[in-house]
């Protein structure tokens, strides 16, 4: 993950409450506070010297050592990381931060079934830890357990119905679970109350482009696209569905490329340049097609959430 991919839960909203021992100095709290804001700007080395700061008023400060190895793990120092966070579980096995980043880690790792042996521990410390669940919820997504999945995404509906990534991630399970008229009615109501969530957004236009309503489904994708961020790529790749829909291939090549440059794995992408390729009958289509059979444009096939772990910074309440 770069910086602009570290994905920060809103202060106000998810905090980590915990308490520490013994009681901590007034300055490592304000210390790890400020690390924590330099952390979501992506000032690594701003965050890490305050983070290690907190530690100088108190080596036992688990939220400084589980922030500090979130920095050494963005910075791909991922040995480093696992100490910090396996001396932060030491010092304290009641927190759910330790576990979670260590689920974190494991991601990054490639360890899938351990990362989500990690995040449920963290659950079991903290059943409201938010950033867990939800990566949890999204492995058990990937993993095509979509059952386990929804039931994940519905606790976090009810924890927490101020976030709209909870909203969403139960709408897409809704929809892979072929329960379309109920998750369309979702995903309409969410977008309501969370008119800027880009997530509600995507899944929106994927809704215009099933029920043929190709020109608001583009709009709405072309806004997507502007925002430059990790789900630009997602957007284009929708965006080039939406060209070819309209049978308008060359369009389509040029959004599915845009959508590559900034994904190369999206299979929405890859497939739209295959059928647009292909219709224009180039020869450069098959570099292009999917290991599985090529399939009709209206079983393009979907996309994953986001595969980027959700990362939470732990905070000393007051």
């Amino acid at each position: 993950m770069t910086p602009a991919e570290l994905i920060l839960t809103s202060v106000g909203l998810l905090l980590l409450g915990c308490t520490s021992r013994p009681p901590l100095p007034p300055q490592a709290v304000a210390q790890n506070d400020q690390g924590i804001e330099a952390l979501a700007t992506g000032d690594l080395e701003t965050a890490g010297a305050r983070f290690r700061l907190a530690l100088e008023y108190n080596p036992r400060f688990v939220e400084a050592l589980c922030n500090l190895g979130l920095v050494e793990l963005e910075l791909g120092n991922l040995k480093r990381a696992r100490q910090l966070l396996m001396r932060a579980s030491r010092v304290n096995e009641d927190i759910a931060q330790p576990h979670h980043g260590l689920g974190v880690l494991a991601e990054r790792e490639g360890h899938v079934a351990e990362a989500s042996r990690h995040y449920r521990a963290a659950l079991a410390v903290d059943p409201g830890f938010m950033a867990a669940r939800l990566n949890l919820a999204r492995l058990l997504f990937n993993a095509g357990l979509l059952y386990e999945a929804k039931l994940e995404y519905e606790k976090l509906v009810q924890l927490e119905p101020r976030l709209p990534q909870a909203a969403a991630g139960l709408a897409e399970t809704l929809l892979r679970l072929g329960r379309r008229a109920e998750a369309e009615t979702m995903v309409v109501e969410a977008l309501e109350r969370f008119p800027d969530s880009v997530e509600l957004g995507l899944l929106q236009a994927r809704i215009d482009l099933k029920h043929a309503r190709l020109e608001v489904a583009m709009l709405r994708l072309v806004q997507l696209t502007e925002a430059r961020d990790e789900f630009s790529a997602e957007a284009f790749a929708w965006l080039a569905v939406a060209e070819l829909a309209r049978r308008r291939p060359r369009h389509a090549i040029g959004a599915a490329k845009r959508a590559l440059e900034l994904d190369g794995d999206s299979r929405v992408a890859r497939h739209a340049m295959f059928v647009a390729l292909e219709a224009l009958e180039d020869p450069r289509s098959r570099d292009y097609q999917l290991s599985a059979p090529p399939v009709p444009l209206s079983k393009i096939p979907e996309p994953e959430p986001s595969s980027k772990p959700r990362v939470e910074p732990g905070r000393q309440r007051h």
